[in-house]
């Protein structure tokens, strides 16, 4: 236990934790995100390589000492470390409230952990979302806002507003994604590829707070697709599937495309019923179906040279199944 409870203190290296017993009340709750604004900062270097990894590390650590101390407990070693460790708990239940994976259960763990190191006249009883994880107000507002993204650009505590807006972002894209399979694939990798810059030391945190309020506008813009292009949300989805195709659009254009994509949506939709992605008779027929209208456009087949559509037939029917949902709703 001791060994897992010396890990994390040294974490916090320079970082004075221990002034946080001594603090008023209501002075607590900032000098917790102050702490995890630092350990969302820290980097080791593996194999020659420096990766920011500190809030990773700092969560798998603390879930160690949480384990051997219940294993210790009562013992007077294990005693003498229980506030520290419920302080260690606050700032872990702050990284959960921005990770995705993260289980229902940890709503309890944080409300457990936070009360035992903090007033009841401070932290109310609902859990703490994750606008309040980063100590901001919740927006009134759309996320992906000019008003908004200007607050995150904003805010003192740099480290805490990237995890928010990873986290808003990767939300924002799954939405989308579920209905719009290629958007939401090309937002992913765009997210993905800048964290991946930024946990490598590559760029700094101002870098991609400004890279994530780009990607953020980038996401508004393509909802402005639609309306510019006068196509429905699932006309625009077999759209860009169609237009996932780099041949597609430089042969055809924005108009052939969007005549495709029309008739495609009144066709799959109307030869559908409730579970047909299931049905392989339903498939069957719209695998033809869709061969038939992409023929009847010239849509560039995958295979110049025997003509076959197979991988277009498949990613339209994927695009087609993503938007079962959406259209039993309507």
């Amino acid at each position: 236990m001791l060994e897992f409870y010396e890990i994390v203190v040294d974490m916090f290296g320079r970082f004075d934790y221990r002034r946080y017993f001594a603090l008023e009340p209501k002075k607590k709750l900032t000098f917790i995100l102050d702490a995890a604004n630092y350990i969302a900062d820290l980097s080791e270097v593996k194999e020659g390589t420096t990766i920011r990894n500190g809030k990773e590390r700092f969560k798998e650590n603390v879930i160690k000492l949480q384990k051997a101390f219940g294993l210790a407990v009562p013992h007077p070693k294990a005693l003498e470390i229980r506030d520290d460790l419920a302080f260690f708990q606050a700032i872990k239940a702050r990284f959960a409230k921005f990770d995705e994976t993260t289980k229902t259960r940890t709503n309890e763990e944080i409300e457990t952990a936070i009360r035992q190191i903090i007033n009841d006249a401070i932290i109310s009883s609902e859990v703490i979302d994750i606008f309040d994880a980063a100590g901001i107000r919740k927006p009134d507002i759309s996320i992906l806002s000019d008003e908004f993204l200007s607050e995150i650009q904003g805010m003192e505590r740099r480290n805490l507003a990237l995890e928010l807006l990873k986290r808003l972002l990767n939300d924002e894209i799954k939405t989308r994604g579920q209905l719009n399979m290629v958007q939401g694939r090309k937002f992913s990798e765009m997210l993905a590829e800048a964290v991946k810059h930024y946990q490598n030391g590559l760029i700094d945190s101002a870098k991609i707070i400004e890279e994530l309020i780009q990607l953020a506008k980038d996401i508004r813009a393509a909802d402005q697709r639609g309306e510019n292009l006068n196509l429905r949300q699932d006309e625009l989805a077999f759209y860009d599937a169609l237009a996932d195709n780099p041949n597609a659009e430089n042969l055809l254009g924005d108009q052939i495309l969007k005549q495709i994509a029309h008739e495609l949506t009144e066709s799959v939709r109307n030869n559908t019923s409730i579970d047909w992605q299931y049905k392989q008779s339903v498939q069957a027929k719209l695998r033809v179906l869709v061969k038939r209208i992409l023929r009847k456009y010239k849509y560039p087949p995958d295979d110049p040279t025997t003509g076959e559509y197979t991988v277009s037939v498949n990613k339209v029917l994927d695009q087609a199944t993503q938007l079962a949902d959406y259209w039993t709703k309507e």
